[in-house]
């Protein structure tokens, strides 16, 4: 018989790529997680990833398995739900300018580490009306992205902003700087603001997305530069060096949640954890960037 929360490590494993953040998604540590995939891997026959000290790839034999392990949990999550029972559902709220591009990756992290009758209610969107969210009882737990400083919620990392766009992007000498930006009230374009203004660089609003990843496409089209975190812009360059523009200050990506149930509190985990992976919070030593909790602080701003 096969150890079944072996074989969700495993899973986690290859999705998160690095055993601390699915030591960290599935409650547990490092070492347990590795020492429970070599028995698995023991009980198999058969190497199943392959490990460094940072990441973490499945073999061939591994994406073989993968499939099975799938199916495996799935079965097992089913027999144990009763029958006509309500479905589990976490709502989560994720700022678009703290993950954006990012998105689709998180999601598959979250979806390993619930069980599969457990249905996701996810709200992206813009900082404040997700805190608001929050705060009023409307989701279980949101990622922010932080400007204005503050100590409420869990400190996930820094990331940093810079300005994305076309690779052959130029500026007109003497011409106000031209953005790709979202409406207002947003704590990104207003610091992108601050800081062209304090460098005494005119600008104008040259393009005005919905989304990230709206933004980011008009951006690379040439309409403008567009002030953006790493993670949102789905790893683009910065062009600020290039084309003499003010340095950006980095965010601070922020966790606020409430644990209802033992599976809202693993969905809550894994969206740290995956959030953590993301903004690379760890230290060549494997430590995850020490977090700061508190009970008031500045709003959000982003």
């Amino acid at each position: 018989m096969l150890d079944l929360e072996s074989v969700r490590l495993f899973l986690l494993a290859v999705e998160f790529g690095n055993l601390t953040r699915a030591a960290e998604a599935a409650g547990t540590v490092q070492p347990v997680v590795s020492q429970r995939l070599k028995a698995l891997e023991a009980r198999l026959g058969r190497r199943l990833l392959d490990r460094s000290p940072r990441f973490v790839r499945p073999t061939a034999e591994g994406m073989a398995f993968l499939v099975h392990a799938r199916a495996l949990l799935a079965a097992h999550d089913a027999a144990l739900r009763p029958t006509g029972a309500t479905a589990l559902r976490v709502t989560l709220g994720l700022s678009d300018h703290a993950i954006g591009l990012g998105l689709p990756a998180l999601l598959l992290r979250l979806r390993a580490a619930l069980p599969a009758h457990a249905a996701l209610d996810v709200r992206s969107g813009a900082s404040i009306p997700l805190r608001t969210a929050f705060d009023e009882g409307e989701l279980d737990a949101v990622v922010l992205r932080r400007e204005a400083g503050g100590t409420e919620g869990e400190v996930l990392g820094l990331d940093p902003l810079g300005w994305r766009g076309a690779s052959d992007f130029t500026l007109v000498p003497g011409e106000p700087v031209p953005l790709a930006i979202l409406a207002p009230p947003c704590g990104v374009r207003a610091a992108a603001e601050r800081a062209l203004e304090a460098a005494g660089r005119p600008w104008r609003e040259a393009y005005r997305g919905g989304s990230c990843a709206v933004l980011l496409a008009g951006a690379q089209a040439g309409l403008g530069v567009a002030p953006m975190g790493r993670i949102s812009a789905g790893g683009a360059p910065d062009l600020g060096p290039a084309l003499g523009l003010p340095p950006l200050p980095p965010s601070e990506i922020v966790l606020l949640g409430r644990t209802t149930s033992p599976e809202v509190g693993a969905a809550i985990r894994a969206l740290a954890a995956s959030m953590r992976a993301a903004l690379g919070a760890v230290s060549p030593e494997g430590s995850p960037v020490r977090s700061r909790r508190g009970d008031r602080g500045a709003r959000p701003a982003a």
